[in-house]
């Protein structure tokens, strides 16, 4: 008794659509009538044998055309057979020049840029010579690309030592379920350094005062600024004018802390939020803040990730880069003119997901966080 011819896949997907059918439809689809209709329909009926004719016949690169001239099948049922034969093989040759480096060199340098993460494209370079393989700093791009590996600037991040790291994951585990209230009654503060940025259309090497910014020998390209913000909204904005010391500070805050915390009414219990910095830990700084009667938060050093004022210097900084002020004075005007521009709403926000960087700080063991 012969064997029943084995099924392939486009069989067995034939019958199981023929089965969905209903049966007044039966009638008219081709495994009814016994007769193939569509080319995948074709290819289904053909013998194994055929199948295996187009199939060796494409392999050397014969085109469709040729396949069905010299075998008497239809162009398009030629086609749907190797179509089918592409999806269930696998290691097709591909086209293009073979890769010169193997699998094996491959993993040997993919290894060693995890294990040495400052190792250089012509680090790689020199290993493959010695190996026996020369290959350029684009080859070795490309397959590192291809594992997943890029190269980038190396982050500046602050200097962690054992005793910061321990600190941070003390605040994390003591502050992790402080409901969102408390943090609502934090005012938060911080320096940064905002550089002035204005792009011109000029030619190579031409130094026309209109193309150029002016700065002075000291640091005169940027300014200084001081702000802070609670979750009802901005505070005020102070440009530091010179080196700021303890009694500047000091001054600052008489200034600018205590007239935002009237003007946002913060009311009884909020809390003032400043890092470590030397002039703001400072004996004299203290005792203006004890006689002042404000409570301040403890904070772990080296650790501006936590504070989310950062994410409102980003904010100023897009701002004043798009609007590209001209000078130093044009610079400050601006910079006062979009910090006020922010809503309430976006600090808010801030300060209602500030859990999220207690839960990072946790994940990451102490370490640096994206922020």
């Amino acid at each position: 008794m012969p064997k029943p011819p084995q099924l392939t896949p486009l069989d067995v997907e034939e019958q199981r659509l023929y089965s969905e059918l209903l049966p007044g439809d039966r009638a008219s689809h081709p495994i009814s009538k016994g007769s193939p209709g569509h080319p995948a329909e074709k290819a289904s009926f053909l013998c194994k044998d055929i199948r295996d004719k187009i199939v060796d016949l494409h392999k050397p690169g014969m085109g469709y055309r040729t396949i069905s001239k010299q075998l008497g099948e239809k162009e398009t049922t030629v086609g749907a057979i190797i179509r089918e034969w592409k999806k269930m093989t696998v290691n097709i040759p591909q086209s293009g020049a073979p890769c010169k480096i193997s699998p094996r060199r491959a993993s040997m340098i993919t290894r060693k840029v995890r294990d040495q993460l400052r190792t250089t494209r012509q680090d790689l370079v020199n290993d493959l010579k010695r190996a026996g393989t020369t290959v350029s700093k684009k080859t070795i791009s490309n397959t590192l690309c291809s594992h997943g590996l890029k190269s980038c600037s190396a982050r500046k991040l602050p200097l962690l030592k054992p005793a910061h790291v321990q600190a941070r994951l003390k605040f994390a585990n003591d502050h992790l379920d402080d409901p969102e209230e408390e943090w609502e009654k934090v005012m938060w503060s911080d320096e940064k350094k905002i550089n002035s940025t204005c792009c011109v259309w000029r030619k190579k090497d031409e130094y026309n005062p209109k193309n150029t910014i002016p700065t002075m020998k000291h640091g005169g390209g940027n300014i200084i600024l001081w702000g802070c913000f609670s979750a009802k909204g901005t505070g005020r904005l102070h440009r530091i004018e010179g080196r700021m010391d303890g009694a500047m500070y000091r001054e600052i805050l008489a200034n600018n802390l205590l007239p935002s915390v009237r003007a946002l009414k913060m009311g009884r219990g909020w809390v003032f939020q400043h890092d470590n910095d030397p002039k703001h830990t400072a004996r004299a700084t203290k005792e203006w803040l004890r006689k002042k009667h404000l409570k301040v938060l403890e904070w772990p050093s080296q650790s501006p990730d936590l504070n989310p004022i950062e994410n409102l210097w980003r904010e100023l900084k897009v701002c004043i880069a798009q609007r590209q002020p001209r000078n130093l004075k044009n610079l400050e005007k601006v910079c006062m003119e979009e910090w006020d521009k922010i809503l309430a709403a976006v600090c808010a926000n801030l300060v209602k997901n500030y859990r999220k960087h207690m839960i990072s700080v946790i994940a990451d063991k102490g370490f640096c966080t994206k922020y």
